[in-house]
Protein backbone atom coordinates (compact mmCIF):
# COMPACT_ATOMS: atom_id res chain seq x y z
CA UNK A 1 0.00 0.00 0.00
CA UNK A 2 2.23 2.97 -0.70
CA UNK A 3 0.97 6.66 0.55
CA UNK A 4 -0.56 8.65 -2.43
CA UNK A 5 1.53 11.56 -3.16
CA UNK A 6 -1.12 14.27 -4.51
CA UNK A 7 -0.02 16.81 -6.57
CA UNK A 8 -2.31 20.03 -5.36
CA UNK A 9 -0.89 22.33 -3.54
CA UNK A 10 -3.00 24.62 -1.59
CA UNK A 11 -1.73 28.07 0.00
CA UNK A 12 -0.58 27.92 3.80
CA UNK A 13 -3.69 29.26 6.60
CA UNK A 14 -3.50 33.06 7.28
CA UNK A 15 -4.63 31.91 10.61
CA UNK A 16 -2.03 29.68 11.59
CA UNK A 17 0.26 26.97 9.88
CA UNK A 18 1.80 24.15 11.25
CA UNK A 19 4.62 21.66 10.57
CA UNK A 20 2.59 19.00 12.57
CA UNK A 21 -0.76 18.67 14.27
CA UNK A 22 -1.56 15.99 16.22
CA UNK A 23 -5.36 15.10 16.60
CA UNK A 24 -5.83 13.12 19.50
CA UNK A 25 -4.77 13.61 23.40
CA UNK A 26 -4.07 9.96 25.10
CA UNK A 27 -0.33 8.36 25.66
CA UNK A 28 -0.10 8.26 21.31
CA UNK A 29 -1.07 11.82 20.70
CA UNK A 30 1.35 13.00 24.03
CA UNK A 31 4.23 11.13 23.45
CA UNK A 32 4.57 12.18 19.45
CA UNK A 33 4.61 15.72 20.87
CA UNK A 34 7.20 15.15 23.62
CA UNK A 35 9.49 13.59 20.89
CA UNK A 36 8.62 16.57 17.97
CA UNK A 37 8.35 19.25 20.36
CA UNK A 38 12.39 18.28 21.78
CA UNK A 39 12.49 18.21 18.03
CA UNK A 40 11.96 21.83 17.77
CA UNK A 41 9.28 21.39 15.41
CA UNK A 42 6.64 23.37 17.44
CA UNK A 43 4.00 20.90 17.57
CA UNK A 44 0.42 21.55 17.89
CA UNK A 45 -2.09 19.05 19.40
CA UNK A 46 -5.76 19.27 19.54
CA UNK A 47 -6.30 17.87 22.50
CA UNK A 48 -10.42 18.57 21.80
CA UNK A 49 -13.46 19.36 23.95
CA UNK A 50 -15.19 15.86 24.87
CA UNK A 51 -14.23 14.66 21.44
CA UNK A 52 -15.88 10.88 21.41
CA UNK A 53 -17.25 11.19 24.28
CA UNK A 54 -13.82 11.55 26.46
CA UNK A 55 -12.37 14.19 28.16
CA UNK A 56 -9.14 15.03 27.29
CA UNK A 57 -6.46 12.44 27.63
CA UNK A 58 -9.04 9.75 26.24
CA UNK A 59 -9.68 6.81 27.46
CA UNK A 60 -7.42 6.60 30.21
CA UNK A 61 -9.19 9.19 31.94
CA UNK A 62 -11.56 6.56 32.84
CA UNK A 63 -10.22 4.42 34.54
CA UNK A 64 -8.78 4.16 38.02
CA UNK A 65 -5.68 2.01 38.75
CA UNK A 66 -2.95 1.20 36.59
CA UNK A 67 -0.68 -1.06 37.62
CA UNK A 68 0.91 -2.08 34.26
CA UNK A 69 2.48 1.17 33.12
CA UNK A 70 6.58 0.76 33.58
CA UNK A 71 7.56 3.07 35.89
CA UNK A 72 5.25 3.40 38.09
CA UNK A 73 5.71 0.59 40.80
CA UNK A 74 3.03 1.33 43.18
CA UNK A 75 0.32 2.06 40.12
CA UNK A 76 -1.12 5.19 39.02
CA UNK A 77 -4.57 6.49 38.46
CA UNK A 78 -5.58 7.11 35.00
CA UNK A 79 -6.37 10.97 35.18
CA UNK A 80 -3.17 11.53 37.18
CA UNK A 81 -0.86 9.38 34.20
CA UNK A 82 -2.29 12.01 31.80
CA UNK A 83 -1.68 14.73 33.52
CA UNK A 84 1.59 13.73 33.51
CA UNK A 85 1.98 12.95 29.69
CA UNK A 86 0.45 16.81 29.25
CA UNK A 87 2.43 18.20 31.53
CA UNK A 88 5.63 16.75 30.27
CA UNK A 89 4.50 18.10 26.66
CA UNK A 90 3.66 21.21 27.47
CA UNK A 91 7.29 21.50 29.08
CA UNK A 92 8.52 20.97 25.75
CA UNK A 93 6.74 23.27 24.05
CA UNK A 94 3.84 21.89 22.38
CA UNK A 95 0.92 23.89 21.66
CA UNK A 96 -2.17 22.22 23.45
CA UNK A 97 -5.56 23.84 22.12
CA UNK A 98 -8.35 22.39 23.60
CA UNK A 99 -10.88 22.36 20.97
CA UNK A 100 -12.07 19.72 18.31
CA UNK A 101 -11.24 19.70 14.67
CA UNK A 102 -14.54 18.94 12.91
CA UNK A 103 -13.41 18.73 9.50
CA UNK A 104 -10.24 17.84 7.30
CA UNK A 105 -8.96 17.73 3.81
CA UNK A 106 -6.74 14.95 3.11
CA UNK A 107 -6.74 15.88 -0.72
CA UNK A 108 -3.54 18.06 -0.90
CA UNK A 109 -0.75 19.62 1.00
CA UNK A 110 -0.84 21.45 3.37
CA UNK A 111 -3.42 19.75 4.58
CA UNK A 112 -6.78 22.13 5.66
CA UNK A 113 -8.66 21.64 8.48
CA UNK A 114 -11.24 23.06 10.90
CA UNK A 115 -12.32 23.50 14.08
CA UNK A 116 -15.32 22.68 15.38
CA UNK A 117 -17.98 25.22 14.86
CA UNK A 118 -15.42 27.09 12.37
CA UNK A 119 -16.15 24.70 9.78
CA UNK A 120 -17.75 28.01 7.70
CA UNK A 121 -14.19 30.36 7.86
CA UNK A 122 -11.04 30.25 6.88
CA UNK A 123 -9.21 27.11 7.34
CA UNK A 124 -5.96 26.78 9.05
CA UNK A 125 -3.18 24.51 7.54
CA UNK A 126 -0.49 21.79 8.44
CA UNK A 127 2.20 20.20 6.50
CA UNK A 128 1.76 16.58 8.12
CA UNK A 129 -1.02 15.05 10.16
CA UNK A 130 -0.64 12.57 13.19
CA UNK A 131 -4.07 10.85 13.88
CA UNK A 132 -4.38 9.36 17.44
CA UNK A 133 -7.76 9.70 18.12
CA UNK A 134 -8.28 6.27 19.81
CA UNK A 135 -11.07 3.87 19.90
CA UNK A 136 -13.75 3.46 22.48
CA UNK A 137 -15.32 -0.01 23.72
CA UNK A 138 -18.92 -0.72 22.65
CA UNK A 139 -21.19 -0.69 25.74
CA UNK A 140 -24.26 -2.30 26.04
CA UNK A 141 -26.48 0.64 28.13
CA UNK A 142 -27.56 -1.98 30.59
CA UNK A 143 -29.37 -0.41 33.62
CA UNK A 144 -26.97 0.38 35.88
CA UNK A 145 -23.89 -0.15 33.55
CA UNK A 146 -23.27 3.80 33.67
CA UNK A 147 -22.97 3.36 37.31
CA UNK A 148 -20.37 0.77 37.60
CA UNK A 149 -18.25 1.21 34.92
CA UNK A 150 -15.10 0.87 36.12
CA UNK A 151 -16.51 -0.03 39.74
CA UNK A 152 -16.90 -3.74 38.81
CA UNK A 153 -17.55 -3.08 34.86
CA UNK A 154 -14.31 -3.29 32.21
CA UNK A 155 -14.10 -3.51 28.96
CA UNK A 156 -10.16 -4.51 29.04
CA UNK A 157 -9.13 -7.57 31.00
CA UNK A 158 -5.72 -7.37 30.63
CA UNK A 159 -5.55 -3.89 32.13
CA UNK A 160 -7.84 -4.16 35.06
CA UNK A 161 -8.06 -8.23 35.44
CA UNK A 162 -5.35 -8.40 37.97
CA UNK A 163 -7.08 -5.13 40.39
CA UNK A 164 -7.95 -6.53 43.69
CA UNK A 165 -11.89 -6.43 43.61
CA UNK A 166 -11.53 -8.77 40.75
CA UNK A 167 -9.13 -10.85 42.41
CA UNK A 168 -10.87 -13.99 44.02
CA UNK A 169 -14.24 -13.69 43.06
CA UNK A 170 -16.75 -14.70 40.46
CA UNK A 171 -16.66 -12.59 37.41
CA UNK A 172 -18.73 -12.65 34.32
CA UNK A 173 -17.82 -11.99 30.25
CA UNK A 174 -20.36 -10.84 27.28
CA UNK A 175 -19.22 -12.10 24.11
CA UNK A 176 -18.62 -15.15 21.94
CA UNK A 177 -15.86 -14.60 19.47
CA UNK A 178 -12.12 -14.89 20.23
CA UNK A 179 -11.73 -11.63 21.87
CA UNK A 180 -14.59 -13.26 24.66
CA UNK A 181 -12.69 -16.31 24.55
CA UNK A 182 -9.23 -14.82 25.15
CA UNK A 183 -10.62 -12.52 27.91
CA UNK A 184 -12.39 -15.53 29.75
CA UNK A 185 -9.16 -17.39 29.37
CA UNK A 186 -7.05 -14.81 31.08
CA UNK A 187 -9.19 -14.25 34.09
CA UNK A 188 -9.41 -17.54 35.20
CA UNK A 189 -5.81 -16.35 36.62
CA UNK A 190 -7.45 -13.95 38.71
CA UNK A 191 -11.16 -14.66 39.16
CA UNK A 192 -12.75 -17.91 41.26
CA UNK A 193 -14.53 -18.35 38.42
CA UNK A 194 -15.79 -16.71 35.09
CA UNK A 195 -19.30 -16.85 33.70
CA UNK A 196 -19.47 -16.09 29.51
CA UNK A 197 -22.77 -14.93 28.45
CA UNK A 198 -22.95 -16.20 25.00
CA UNK A 199 -26.39 -14.59 23.33
CA UNK A 200 -26.71 -17.26 20.63
CA UNK A 201 -26.34 -21.40 21.47
CA UNK A 202 -22.76 -20.96 19.72
CA UNK A 203 -19.55 -19.73 19.66
CA UNK A 204 -18.09 -17.41 16.82
CA UNK A 205 -14.62 -17.95 18.55
CA UNK A 206 -11.89 -20.01 16.01
CA UNK A 207 -12.35 -23.77 17.03
CA UNK A 208 -9.09 -23.67 18.86
CA UNK A 209 -10.10 -21.10 21.12
CA UNK A 210 -13.88 -22.37 21.43
CA UNK A 211 -12.43 -25.96 22.49
CA UNK A 212 -9.60 -23.89 25.02
CA UNK A 213 -12.51 -21.85 26.59
CA UNK A 214 -14.98 -25.06 26.68
CA UNK A 215 -12.64 -27.49 28.66
CA UNK A 216 -11.48 -24.77 31.13
CA UNK A 217 -12.55 -26.42 34.65
CA UNK A 218 -13.42 -22.49 35.91
CA UNK A 219 -15.09 -21.51 33.18
CA UNK A 220 -18.84 -21.71 32.60
CA UNK A 221 -20.90 -21.25 29.53
CA UNK A 222 -24.02 -19.64 29.37
CA UNK A 223 -26.08 -20.25 25.93
CA UNK A 224 -28.55 -18.11 24.83
CA UNK A 225 -28.28 -15.56 27.64
CA UNK A 226 -27.92 -11.36 28.15
CA UNK A 227 -27.22 -9.39 30.68
CA UNK A 228 -30.07 -7.24 31.92
CA UNK A 229 -29.08 -5.51 34.64
CA UNK A 230 -26.35 -4.48 36.54
CA UNK A 231 -26.79 -4.18 39.97
CA UNK A 232 -24.62 -3.57 43.17
CA UNK A 233 -23.85 -1.25 46.67
CA UNK A 234 -24.04 2.10 44.65
CA UNK A 235 -19.82 2.08 44.95
CA UNK A 236 -19.26 -1.44 43.35
CA UNK A 237 -21.05 -4.24 41.28
CA UNK A 238 -22.11 -7.44 42.70
CA UNK A 239 -24.55 -8.81 40.65
CA UNK A 240 -26.09 -9.22 37.16
CA UNK A 241 -29.67 -10.05 36.12
CA UNK A 242 -29.51 -12.29 32.99
CA UNK A 243 -32.07 -13.38 30.93
CA UNK A 244 -32.10 -16.37 28.85
CA UNK A 245 -33.45 -15.25 25.15
CA UNK A 246 -34.98 -18.39 24.49
CA UNK A 247 -37.49 -18.98 27.44
CA UNK A 248 -37.29 -15.51 28.62
CA UNK A 249 -36.74 -16.02 32.33
CA UNK A 250 -34.87 -13.53 34.18
CA UNK A 251 -32.21 -14.59 37.17
CA UNK A 252 -29.64 -12.54 39.54
CA UNK A 253 -26.01 -13.76 39.02
CA UNK A 254 -23.54 -13.30 41.50
CA UNK A 255 -20.70 -11.90 39.91
CA UNK A 256 -18.07 -8.96 41.38
CA UNK A 257 -16.95 -8.39 37.77
CA UNK A 258 -18.55 -7.40 34.21
CA UNK A 259 -15.92 -7.65 31.38
CA UNK A 260 -17.59 -6.69 27.99
CA UNK A 261 -15.66 -8.39 24.88
CA UNK A 262 -18.23 -7.08 21.88
CA UNK A 263 -15.83 -4.70 20.19
CA UNK A 264 -14.41 -1.41 19.82
CA UNK A 265 -15.35 1.45 17.88
CA UNK A 266 -12.28 3.27 16.07
CA UNK A 267 -12.60 7.07 16.32
CA UNK A 268 -12.35 7.58 12.66
CA UNK A 269 -15.63 9.37 11.08
CA UNK A 270 -13.34 12.29 10.53
CA UNK A 271 -10.96 11.18 7.89
CA UNK A 272 -13.10 7.62 6.86
CA UNK A 273 -14.10 8.61 3.33
CA UNK A 274 -10.54 10.13 2.41
CA UNK A 275 -8.10 7.47 4.01
CA UNK A 276 -7.64 3.39 3.60
CA UNK A 277 -9.51 1.94 6.64
CA UNK A 278 -10.52 -1.78 7.19
CA UNK A 279 -13.78 -3.32 7.24
CA UNK A 280 -14.01 -2.12 10.99
CA UNK A 281 -13.46 1.29 10.26
CA UNK A 282 -9.57 1.25 12.03
CA UNK A 283 -6.76 2.96 9.54
CA UNK A 284 -5.01 1.06 7.38
CA UNK A 285 -1.17 1.89 7.64
CA UNK A 286 1.75 0.17 6.16
CA UNK A 287 2.95 -2.77 8.05
CA UNK A 288 5.65 -1.97 10.24
CA UNK A 289 4.99 1.81 10.20
CA UNK A 290 2.41 4.34 11.45
CA UNK A 291 2.21 5.95 7.59
CA UNK A 292 -1.12 5.71 6.81
CA UNK A 293 -2.71 5.58 2.69
CA UNK A 294 -2.01 9.22 1.95
CA UNK A 295 2.14 10.74 2.43
CA UNK A 296 2.24 13.00 5.15
CA UNK A 297 -1.02 11.94 7.16
CA UNK A 298 0.21 9.12 10.53
CA UNK A 299 -1.72 7.20 12.21
CA UNK A 300 -0.63 6.11 15.96
CA UNK A 301 -2.30 4.37 19.13
CA UNK A 302 -5.83 2.52 19.25
CA UNK A 303 -7.19 3.94 16.03
CA UNK A 304 -4.93 1.74 14.33
CA UNK A 305 -4.59 -0.93 16.66
CA UNK A 306 -7.43 -3.33 16.98
CA UNK A 307 -5.12 -5.86 18.42
CA UNK A 308 -2.98 -4.82 21.86
CA UNK A 309 -4.98 -1.81 22.46
CA UNK A 310 -2.48 -0.87 25.59
CA UNK A 311 -1.16 2.49 27.01
CA UNK A 312 1.81 1.29 26.16
CA UNK A 313 1.73 0.03 22.75
CA UNK A 314 -0.41 3.37 21.83
CA UNK A 315 2.83 5.55 23.35
CA UNK A 316 4.96 3.30 21.46
CA UNK A 317 3.20 4.12 18.04
CA UNK A 318 2.95 7.79 19.02
CA UNK A 319 7.17 7.93 19.17
CA UNK A 320 6.77 6.17 15.57
CA UNK A 321 4.95 8.49 14.22
CA UNK A 322 6.73 11.28 15.61
CA UNK A 323 10.07 10.06 13.91
CA UNK A 324 8.52 9.21 10.63
CA UNK A 325 7.37 12.72 10.57
CA UNK A 326 9.79 13.82 11.58
CA UNK A 327 12.12 12.83 9.18
CA UNK A 328 9.34 13.36 6.35
CA UNK A 329 9.90 17.15 6.91
CA UNK A 330 13.35 16.90 6.89
CA UNK A 331 13.33 15.16 3.64
CA UNK A 332 11.06 18.03 2.05
CA UNK A 333 13.32 20.65 3.53
CA UNK A 334 16.11 19.15 1.94
CA UNK A 335 14.57 18.64 -1.41
CA UNK A 336 14.88 14.87 -1.14
CA UNK A 337 11.77 13.18 -2.38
Amino acid sequence: MPPVNGSAVVPRSNKMHSKVVIIGSGPAGHTAAIYLARANLNPVLFEGFMANGFAAGGQLTTTTDIENFPGFPSGILGPELMDKFRSQSLRFGTKIITETVAKVDLSARPFRYWREFQEDQEPETADTIIIATGASAKRLGLRGEETYWQSGISACAVCDGAVPIFRNKPLAVIGGGDSAAEEATYLTKYGSHVYVLVRRSELRASKIMAKRLQSHPKVTILWNTVAVECKGDGDLLNSLVIKNVVTGEEKDLQVNGLFYAIGHEPATALVRNQIQTDSEGYIVTVPGTTQTSIKGVFAAGDVQDKRYRQAITSAGSGCMAALEAERLIAEEEEGIE
